[in-house]
């Protein structure tokens, strides 16, 4: 694939995820404000707008999904890289700027990337193999978890009842 076409699929891919997530946040609103047709419609463009980003990351798979270990390694890389390098000057800037909601939402969003890394890290060295049946996700911070659900999150403090199992229990 031609370089300008390739970072074309990839801006718009990115930007029809961004849209995926905004119509949903969207439709929370209209269902909170009591208006559900409105609502419905926003999910149904959301849906459509899925379809779009999963249609352009699949003209770009072969180029940015490898083998297990790669995509494993990359992940890796990439949350601690997150963790260590972006997130960190996130944080100064908004405490600079006196955004303390930012702050906290920056500070767990760091914490949790490197429990991510962590869990990577884990993986390529086999450890979790095909043992792990159910990982815990906070729905508050994402931070995930093996293990069974903390009675409390050690990134947010979330209680154990904001946790979501993916995969079986």
């Amino acid at each position: 694939m031609k370089e300008k076409t390739k970072e074309n699929i990839y801006k718009a891919f990115i930007g029809e995820a961004k849209a995926y997530f905004r119509l949903l946040a969207y439709a929370r609103k209209a269902e909170e404000e009591d208006v559900p047709q409105i609502a419905l419609l926003f999910r149904a463009i959301a849906d459509a707008e899925r379809v779009h980003a999963t249609r352009q990351l699949n003209l770009v798979k072969d180029l940015v999904v490898k083998d297990t270990d790669t995509n494993l390694e990359l992940s890796f890389q990439r949350e601690k890289s997150v963790s260590e390098n972006i997130y960190p000057d996130f944080i100064k800037d908004a405490e600079d700027e006196g955004e303390a909601a930012a702050v906290l939402a920056f500070t767990h969003a760091r914490d949790a990337e490197s429990f991510h890394a962590k869990l990577y890290d884990r993986a390529i060295y086999q450890m979790i193999k095909k043992v792990v049946k159910a990982y815990q996700v906070c729905q508050v911070c994402g931070y995930v978890t093996d293990k069974k659900k903390p009675a409390k999150c050690p990134v947010c403090g979330a209680p154990e009842e904001s946790f979501k199992t993916i995969g079986e229990e």
